[in-house]
This record gives C-alpha cells, sequence and structure tokens, in this order.
C-alpha cells in the first residue's frame, strides 16, 4: 500500500516568500486529552499570501501509511507556551488520550503555478487516540529550541494519532484539482 509522506519547509512556513515553490504545513487546531493547545502561531497562507493564519505548529514533516486504521505522524515547531503544555502532558499521567485536531499540507503545482492542498483534514475536526509506542504514549516535545528558525523561539514536537473508531476521511490531492477522500477510521457496529 502506498504511503503519504511529505517532508516540508519549515523555514518557508514561518516566513513566507513568494519566489519559493516548498511544500508547507500547519496544524490549525489541536486538542490532547483535556488540554488544547493554542493557535499562537502567525503563518501566511501559501494559496492567498495576503491572508495570516493562526497555526499551532509549522510541520515539518507528515505520514500516514494510507491505511484505514493507520496513524497519521506529525512532526512540527511549536511555540514556548506550548512546548510546556506538552511538556505537562507528557510529565503528568494521561488518563485521557483522545485527540481532536486539524491540519493543511500545501503542495506548489508546477504545471497549475499555485500552491494548493494536498493533504488536509478540510476544516474538519478528525477525532484520534494517542499511538502508544511499548508502554510508552507517542508524543515528544524538545528541551532546547530549534535554531533553523529563531524567531520566534519554537520547539520540535513529535506526535502519532491512530483513528477513533468512527469513519471519517483525509482529503489528498496530486495536483491542483486532482483530489480525493480516503478514509480514516472504521465505524463499529
Amino acid at each position: 500500500m502506498p504511503e503519504f509522506r511529505k517532508v516540508l519547509d519549515v523555514y518557508q512556513g514561518f516566513n513566507y516568500k513568494k519566489d519559493k515553490q516548498t511544500a508547507v504545513g500547519f496544524i490549525t487546531s489541536i486538542k490532547v486529552g483535556d488540554t488544547t493547545l493554542t493557535a499562537d502561531l502567525t503563518c501566511k497562507n501559501p494559496m492567498n499570501p495576503t491572508e495570516d493564519l493562526a497555526v499551532v505548529a509549522v510541520l515539518r514533516d507528515i505520514l500516514w501509511e494510507t491505511g484505514v486504521t493507520d496513524a497519521v505522524y506529525l512532526t512540527g515547531q511549536v511555540s514556548a507556551t506550548n512546548k510546556q503544555n506538552i511538556a505537562l502532558l507528557i510529565y503528568t499521567s494521561m488518563t485521557n488520550v483522545l485527540v481532536t485536531f486539524q491540519f493543511s499540507v500545501y503542495e506548489y503545482d508546477p504545471v497549475q503555478k499555485e500552491y494548493y492542498l494536498c493533504f488536509h483534514s478540510n476544516s474538519t475536526d478528525m477525532n484520534g487516540i494517542l499511538e502508544k509506542r511499548g508502554d510508552e504514549l507517542n508524543l515528544s516535545v524538545a528541551d532546547d529550541a530549534s535554531g533553523e528558525v529563531q524567531s520566534p523561539i519554537n520547539f520540535t514536537f513529535n506526535t502519532g494519532i491512530k483513528p477513533q473508531p468512527s469513519a471519517q476521511s483525509l482529503q489528498v490531492a496530486v495536483g491542483k484539482g486532482k483530489n480525493f477522500a480516503k478514509l480514516w477510521g472504521l465505524a463499529q457496529s
């Protein structure tokens, strides 16, 4: 089965330049357990660079192996405030591992000469569960600030989110106007 993976340009995500056409992505909202992370980073919408986007994280990498029960793996940069909130979740015993999140990944279409959404949640909350790796939840955040983009101060975080048992769909595109939905999660009978 094919996998969907994009390595994204963090610098372009934070510092949009119209003459650079690299893939970028954002987590626009995420709630882990009872903790809602704040959309406290301001970035440009690649499809309309005059418009600001309030985002929780600028993505560095996204992976989904496209199976209906496969996890979505997200690696990105978060603010100092969200770094502290994630660290608090990690160090306290989480009893609620439910996750609600929205994300958008943009790629440049060299044929149409414009950005398009290549992988996204369609502005819809995706309902997931933190993945476990052995006894540990797949949620981490760096102690030290990233050096790639120095202002605003930001920290790398990683997570894997498996779908809750309900039928949802993720949106995938291979070019502008060449999009389709793929199931993520199975409904219980």
